[in-house]
């Protein structure tokens, strides 16, 4: 009996320091402000290579795959909304700007939607954009994202 539960016992608390250590890592990865934060990182770093991060399939990691799909369609035909970067609502980026400047405000919840206001840059790159996450997977994503500038 005493042979048992020397194998059990050290079984059982790596089993729960495990579970524990995982259940904590996932809640820290799973914030809405932690997958903005991550996603314009990304996808900043990124662009800023001269690649398109659009069509880089990393994007489904942070972005709803019909978010993505829909985007890429327009792309193809030459049709994507508006007249800036879909993610990022201007036509330039200054990355030096955007990275140091990068101000994620804490989500507002409808239903099992979180909005996110997040502001980008300092001076005249700067940019205030709202994002949509809904989660999937136990991952928020992003679903859209909007300007705060006038309409017309």
């Amino acid at each position: 009996m005493s042979k048992k539960f020397y194998l059990i016992g050290p079984a059982l608390a790596l089993l729960i320091y495990a579970l524990c250590s995982h259940a904590a890592s996932s809640q820290r990865i799973s914030s809405p402000e932690a997958a903005v934060k991550a996603f314009y990182s990304w996808y900043v770093g990124t662009e800023s290579k001269s690649k398109f991060p659009l069509l880089d399939d990393h994007i489904y990691a942070y972005v709803e795959k019909k978010t993505v799909d829909a985007l890429r369609r327009d792309y193809e035909q030459d049709n994507l909304p508006g007249d800036a970067d879909y993610f990022t609502k201007t036509q330039d980026l200054d990355e030096d700007d955007w990275s140091k400047h990068m101000l994620i405000r804490p989500p507002v919840m409808l239903g099992e939607v979180a909005v996110i206001i997040a502001t980008f840059g300092s001076g005249p790159t700067k940019s205030n954009v709202i994002i949509f996450l809904r989660k999937q997977d136990n991952l928020w994503k992003i679903m859209k994202v909007e300007d705060t500038k006038d309409y017309f």
